[in-house]
């Protein structure tokens, strides 16, 4: 029986006219799914699924989501992030016309703090390099709930180890918020307002993990700017804020800033105090891929 399955060009354009065919008539697209957006259950014989293809560099997960929550499309991940995918593939292979290829349900997610994670490399451009010279510095991310207003924002605080220059500075000057107002965000002058959504921007969420954060490519599309080591757990209220309103709120600090606070009301009254040094630049970064 077909599916009401969404298959987007570009998601067709990765995975082969045939395949997508296949899909749309229901030879390997599930009756029913766990969304990879809103990780609640959905049937593709009663209401519209949309395609999502998780890619890396030799991998493809393709993975179902409801259409209310995210359009089909094509997101990049890191390979060794989809490996981890992979191993919950019901019949692991390595490309998009395994038989059955979709995603089993992840570990519930663990009421946790507010969490830090250390990326392994440097931002791409237009973010700059990272480091003092001959020092690579390391970007924390912070996840937590912090309040515009009565309203809870999922956040992401993200904070070098160390100072953020230019490509070909050597000065070991940071330039951490210069080159993100650069890129769009916005100094923060109020923590109550929500700041506006940056455009091409996006953070990456799947099976119930914090995977990336997404900046404009050269080429058009997504490209990583951030990317977790391993996918990031992060608590049901942050995902389902994050869900309920669609997008994330991204704050940026220079180094040693904040740090990395054990409840949100600490985390709060750390930005309250950057904010007031202006040292705290934002933006609005919608879902994307979850």
């Amino acid at each position: 029986m077909p599916r009401m399955l969404d298959v987007s060009d570009e998601v067709r354009s990765e995975i082969g006219d045939d395949e997508a065919d296949r899909l749309l008539g229901g030879a390997h697209a599930p009756d029913s799914y766990e969304c990879t957006s809103c990780r609640t259950p959905g049937d593709a014989l009663l209401e519209p699924t949309s395609t999502v293809l998780f890619v890396g560099d030799e991998t493809a997960v393709l993975a179902f989501a409801h259409a209310r929550c995210i359009p089909s499309q094509v997101v990049p991940v890191a390979e060794e992030q989809l490996a981890g995918a992979v191993r919950s593939i019901s019949q692991a292979r390595n490309d998009v016309s395994a038989d059955a290829a979709r995603l089993q349900p992840p570990l519930p997610a663990q009421a946790l703090p507010p969490q830090a994670v250390p990326a392994p490399a440097a931002p791409s451009d237009p973010a700059g390099r990272t480091g003092a010279p001959g020092q690579a510095a390391i970007l924390g991310i912070t996840c937590g709930l912090v309040l515009h207003g009565d309203t809870g924002h999922a956040s992401l605080v993200v904070e070098p180890t160390g100072p953020v220059g230019r490509p070909g500075n050597t000065t070991g000057e940071d330039e951490f918020l210069d080159l993100l107002q650069d890129a769009g965000f916005q100094p923060v002058a109020d923590l109550d307002r929500t700041p506006e959504q940056l455009p091409g921007w996006s953070v990456l969420v799947a099976m119930g993990k914090l995977h990336a954060i997404l900046q404009p490519a050269a080429a058009g599309g997504s490209t990583g700017w951030w990317q977790a080591h391993q996918p990031l757990q992060v608590t049901d209220a942050w995902r389902f804020a994050a869900n309920q309103l669609g997008e994330v709120t991204m704050y940026a600090v220079p180094a040693g800033t904040v740090g990395r606070q054990p409840r949100e009301d600490l985390l709060r009254q750390a930005l309250e105090r950057a904010v007031a040094l202006g040292q705290v630049v934002s933006a609005s970064l919608p879902l994307a891929g979850t």
